[in-house]
């Protein structure tokens, strides 16, 4: 009897020693790491309201209406953007005939960029004042051709408003709108 239990006894240790054995196959297993760059949004800022003064009929008023800003935290690789701009009627008054200011009157120049930050290469729409533009219809803003990774751009245009000669006396307003995509 004593020999059996030495001999089971035997087996049970060469069993634990094949299982520690650096020979022996381990078993393995795999995990996949992953993480997310959080892409936030493309947005526009511009000030909420601007005044530029008074003048009289058949002359011209300008001013700046800046700063607009895009700020792009996409994270993309390709970060490529144009912002728009365009405007609404001159209004005053009940808006009649002769208290109204066509689009097609106004013109605007973006000017260069004031500040950047990223990297590619940020294009004003109208980089000086002879170069302005008539808002007759949307018209580009600015843009980014190139780069990646997050940026942003500001400038502070200028609109020139041609006023009519049979405009009547009174406050006019308009809506800027500049839109990014």
């Amino acid at each position: 009897m004593k020999k059996r239990l030495l001999s089971l006894t035997a087996a049970a240790a060469a069993a634990v020693v094949a299982l520690a054995s650096p020979a022996a196959a381990s078993p393995t297993d795999d995990t996949i790491v992953t993480f997310t760059v959080g892409a936030a949004n493309l947005n526009i800022f511009a000030p909420p309201a601007v005044n530029l003064g008074s003048t009289f009929a058949d002359t011209t008023i300008e001013g700046s209406i800046g700063p607009v800003q895009v700020v792009d935290q996409r994270a993309t690789l390709n970060a490529s953007w144009v912002t728009t701009v365009s405007i609404t009627e001159f209004v005053s008054g009940s808006g009649s005939p002769a208290e109204l200011i066509t689009p097609g009157l106004v013109e605007y120049w973006s000017g260069p960029a004031t500040s950047t930050t990223g990297t590619g290469t940020f294009v004003p729409g109208q980089p000086t004042a002879t170069d302005r533009v008539s808002l007759s219809v949307p018209r580009t803003a600015f843009s980014k051709t190139s780069g990646s990774g997050n940026n942003s751009a500001t400038w502070n245009p200028t609109i020139r408003i041609n006023v009519p000669a049979t405009a009547v006396s009174g406050t006019y307003s308009a809506t800027v709108t500049h839109s990014v995509a």
